[in-house]
């Protein structure tokens, strides 16, 4: 099944991209789910999630979850780690309780993020020296110019 869904998303996956597999509203899936192409999850799914390719997270869907992925979008809620080796995008009303490890990240106004952020691109993450962090959830009310947020080696928690 192939549908094609216009992501609510910016930078390279801003052109409609077709949704290989979806798990729909009122879907339940617990365990390891691994796959290729793009997966829409609208429904309720807790394990752990492998992919070289997109996820994304639809509004009303709760994922719980360690989360190894190419690229990520999401709109629903999101508990657990993720990390993305191209991107991840966070838009209102999304929100996500855990650290991210990505070298691109996109916070939207209106959502809510509590963890820590790690911006490193490839080998230069394993290598660079640890940043002092720290924690809590706030509400971010600005989002940088350019639509993204954070720095390289950056790290925070924020809520936009």
């Amino acid at each position: 099944m192939t549908l094609t869904t216009q992501s609510p998303t910016s930078g390279e996956l801003g052109s409609a991209q077709p949704v290989t597999t979806l798990l729909g509203k009122g879907s339940e899936f617990e365990g390891k789910l691994s796959f290729e192409g793009t997966v829409r999850v609208d429904g309720k799914l807790t394990g752990e999630i492998f992919t070289d390719d997109v996820l994304i997270v639809g509004e009303g869907a709760e994922v719980n979850a360690e989360v190894t992925v190419g690229a990520i979008v999401i709109q629903g809620v999101v508990r657990g780690n993720i990390t993305a080796k191209r991107s991840v995008e966070i838009h209102s009303p999304g929100k996500v309780k855990g650290n991210i490890n990505t070298p691109s990240l996109f916070i939207e106004k209106g959502v809510f993020f509590d963890g820590h952020c790690q911006m490193d691109s490839g080998v230069a993450a394993a290598e660079s020296s640890h940043v002092p962090r720290h924690s809590g959830g706030k509400k971010v009310s600005e989002k940088a110019p350019g639509g993204s947020t954070g720095a390289s080696g950056g790290s925070g928690n924020s809520t936009t």
